[in-house]
């Protein structure tokens, strides 16, 4: 049987772009005869969690990753036209500090970058590529532009930085998506990765499930677009082939370059993410040299508010009412969440910052 893995997938939360369900995922590849398989989203990670969760129930082992837009210049340049175009590039996370990385990135191009999507620079990837594995991506990516602009020296070019960066964890990513800029794209690749000495990937930028869905992707287009699918001008993909193709298919089409199929399977047992469940993890918030423990802390910030609203002699029952929350508030291992929930009220107090809260009662009455 041939070994293969999709590296290279979207699911719901690649918003109306993506139709394939992340529950569905792991099913369809098992039915396939696949071990793994990746989800690679347009810019988030929100369906991770779910999509490992799914994934492991299935015996299906997890790639956490994600389809990163590129800014062409810094992310911080807006300017007109010129930023509001970007590039794909897939990135894969090969351990929890890849993943903490990937994390890193994804927020970035949200806090720093963002410009109708939200976007990265190459500085920022090469400052957190530790634990991820690149690939050139679709005919968005960079390096497939300017193959197709005719620019064969800046492909290299790009190649080379990337291949720089990412060492032996950069990929050439070819793929057969009935589209005909691919074929001259595939060609090019090839090309490049003899001459530079990059490997090839085989990927399919699955975007549903089954080739009969290619319908139902449409029509998420047409959402996404504001079209009808009766209108003649309306975005499409002119291809029904972005489906979950099994390894036979992939390796029928890529029978002269066996490698592509291959290296998907060694980027598989590259990828080891794994996600601890039923404790929580907390940032650890400093507390003055003075006290023992953020318990200690936190009972004396406690019985300074205590003794603001009610006085320097509170009720019995009032100290008992304390006493049981703090218990619980430790117990629950919650002490820190409260500390920093009360440092964040008490400086927006401080600054004349309006508060509204619902769930941190107590984090208030500590200010």
């Amino acid at each position: 049987m041939t070994e293969f893995v999709h590296l290279h997938v979207h699911s719901e939360f690649s918003l109306l772009d993506g139709a394939n369900r992340i529950k569905d995922l792991p099913v369809r590849a098992k039915e396939l005869g696949m071990k793994a398989i990746a989800i690679t989203d347009h810019g988030v990670m929100y369906g991770a969690i779910d999509f490992y969760k799914a994934c492991k129930k299935e015996g299906i082992k997890p790639i956490i990753g994600c389809e990163v837009y590129v800014a062409p210049r810094s992310r911080f340049d807006k300017e007109g036209a010129i930023d509001k175009e970007y590039n794909h590039l897939i990135l894969l996370a090969k351990d929890n500090q890849g993943y903490k990385n990937l994390s890193k990135l994804v927020s970035i191009g949200f806090t720093d970058g963002y410009y109708y999507k939200p976007r990265i620079d190459l500085e920022v990837l090469e400052k957190y590529h530790e634990g991820l594995i690149a690939s050139s991506a679709c005919l968005a990516g960079s390096i497939n532009q300017a193959i197709l602009a005719g620019n064969m020296e800046k492909a290299e070019e790009i190649a080379l930085w990337f291949k720089r960066v990412f060492k032996e964890d950069y990929y050439l990513e070819l793929q057969n998506n009935g589209i005909k800029e691919q074929v001259l794209v595939n060609q090019k690749l090839v090309e490049i990765s003899r001459k530079l000495d990059i490997p090839l990937i085989a990927t399919n930028d699955a975007h549903y499930l089954k080739k009969e869905d290619a319908y139902n992707h449409e029509v998420l287009l047409c959402i996404q677009t504001g079209k009808k699918m009766s209108d003649e001008d309306r975005m499409r993909f002119e291809t029904d082939e972005l489906y979950l193709k099994s390894p036979e298919e992939m390796a029928d089409y890529f029978s002269n370059i066996p490698e592509a199929i291959e290296n998907t399977v060694k980027i598989a047992d590259k990828c080891n993410v794994e996600f601890e469940f039923g404790h929580t993890i907390l940032p650890n918030y400093d507390v003055p040299e003075e006290f023992k423990s953020h318990g200690e802390y936190l009972r004396k910030l406690t019985m300074d508010g205590i003794k603001n609203r009610y006085g320097e002699n509170p009720s019995n029952e009032i100290l008992e009412r304390v006493k049981f929350e703090l218990s619980v508030i430790e117990k629950m291992g919650y002490v820190d969440y409260f500390l920093i929930v009360w440092d964040f009220i008490h400086y927006a107090k401080l600054h004349d910052i309006a508060v509204r809260t619902t769930d941190v009662v107590l984090a208030q009455a500590l200010s």
